[in-house]
């Protein structure tokens, strides 16, 4: 298996929606370069001016993620919002795109393809791993195979596989609250509401999630 596959492999072995976690990383990562690496470079001012400071949900991440690390903290935000400010006392009004918003856009399209192109080898460990591929990802996902019926059909049926123990979790879960039962929920059967949300919503990763993205065979889902 190739780098690429051996990274998606490390991902599948993990809980949630590997392709999720997997942006949510990236997009951390990267706002961690440019406050390490770029708070006064003129290329990435001028993306932040454009956007006057990113979408609302990456300028707030970039604060958190900033005062959290003892090693950057306000500083850089401040610098890079002050200039942001500055022109737009200047006169600039007009917002445009976040393109941290079109790097996760563009990262989300390379793991599903990176994905698709590797799905024989990869579909074993993600059958038995923790995994569950959100609804956005398994229907993007399910779309870029669909030309390969059978390999498609396998997917669909560990998909539902996973969604069955799911619900069965989530049930013991409520069980465990009936004043009959006299035992405690396991840890599994605990995280089976988190589980579920994050199949039904995925994680917050901004995507710019749009119609074209929800088409095909997802219908099994309800992804229609």
């Amino acid at each position: 298996m190739d780098i690429v596959g051996i990274k998606l492999s490390e991902a599948l072995g993990g809980r949630g929606c590997p392709v999720c976690r997997a942006m949510e990383k990236f997009e951390e990562d990267e706002i961690e370069v440019i406050l390490y690496e770029h708070v006064t470079d003129p290329g990435v001012r001028t993306k932040f001016r454009e956007s006057l400071g990113l979408c609302t949900r990456h300028a707030w991440k970039t604060l958190e993620v900033a005062l959290n690390n003892p090693l950057l903290g306000p500083l850089g935000v401040s610098i890079i919002y002050e200039d942001v400010l500055d022109d737009y006392l200047r006169g600039k009004r007009e917002e445009g795109e976040c393109f941290l918003c079109g790097l996760v856009r563009e990262k989300e399209k390379t793991l599903i393809e990176a994905l698709a192109e590797r799905l024989d080898e990869l579909l074993p460990e993600y059958s038995s791993s923790q995994a569950i591929l959100c609804r956005r990802h398994y229907g993007m996902l399910a779309e870029k195979i669909k030309d390969k019926p059978e390999l498609l059909k396998k997917l669909e049926e560990v998909q539902m596989e996973k969604l069955e123990e799911l619900d069965s979790r989530l049930k013991a879960f409520i069980d465990t609250y009936d004043y009959r039962s006299a035992r405690k929920p396991t840890e599994e059967e605990a995280r089976a509401l988190e589980d579920t949300i994050e199949f039904l919503k995925g994680r917050p990763v901004v995507i710019g999630a749009g119609r074209e993205n929800r088409r095909g065979r997802g219908w099994l889902f309800g992804l229609k």
